[in-house]
């Protein structure tokens, strides 16, 4: 279970095990089998339909009870990427926000865009009130402490609502950045309005990471999750 008073507060909440050990060695040995390119820059989109057995992870109880707790209704995964950081793909984030979803075709809808194509698939920037019917959970199938490129985010800043990126430097105090160390098997939770950074591996291992985005409710209008 979350720390809700904290969650509400910060943002985000580490958690302890949501998968075991043998879960988590079965779930590398798929995606080695199946996975045979090196991730690009940004991941690995639409994983669950690349994998369909994935699915299963972002629905077992230990994983979907946590986005029911935060976002209290029945939520649907709506986007699943895999993230893994090696010598091939070591890259830098810098403070954002998630402010994209993933849809299945275009529909103009007043207060949605702009619109984006990424490897194929069709993104927009939605509403605030979408935005907050959302929550990400990281399940890490491998440790990840500060040297291995662990999440880095600022306590309490998705509170501010949506920021235009050239403002986000005037709200990142890095005296204040929490480093999101999370063992295997555990998971990060956090609201996609919480700036966030990585930097690149120290000592580059692999970091693979089953990043699920979490949602409820329909979109306005005919506009359609891609995943429901």
């Amino acid at each position: 279970m979350l720390g809700s008073q904290h969650f509400e507060e910060h943002g985000y909440a580490i958690t302890g095990p949501v998968l075991s050990t043998v879960e988590v060695a079965h779930l590398i040995a798929l995606i080695e089998q199946n996975i045979t390119t090196e991730p690009k820059r940004g991941g690995v989109r639409d994983i669950m339909r690349r994998l369909p057995e994935l699915r299963a992870v972002a629905y077992q109880p230990s994983v979907l009870s946590l986005a029911k707790q935060v976002l209290r209704a029945e939520p649907s995964v709506v986007r699943s990427t895999l993230f893994d950081k090696t010598d091939a793909a070591n890259w830098k984030v810098p403070w954002h926000q998630d402010v994209t979803i993933a849809v299945n075709e275009r529909v103009e809808v007043k207060g949605f865009g702009p619109w984006s194509i990424k490897e194929g698939i069709v993104h927009v920037q939605p509403t605030t009130e979408v935005l907050q019917r959302i929550v990400t959970i990281r399940v890490h199938l491998d440790p990840c402490p500060a040297s291995n490129g662990a999440l880095r985010v600022m306590p309490g800043s998705h509170k501010l609502g949506r920021i235009d990126q050239n403002d986000v430097p005037t709200h990142v105090d890095e005296a204040r950045a929490f480093t999101c160390e999370v063992n295997s098997g555990a998971a990060l939770v956090m609201r996609p309005l919480l700036l966030h950074a990585s930097s690149p591996s120290a000592h580059p291992i692999h970091r693979r990471v089953l990043h699920f985005d979490f949602a409820t409710g329909d979109l306005p209008s005919s506009l359609q999750w891609r995943m429901r």
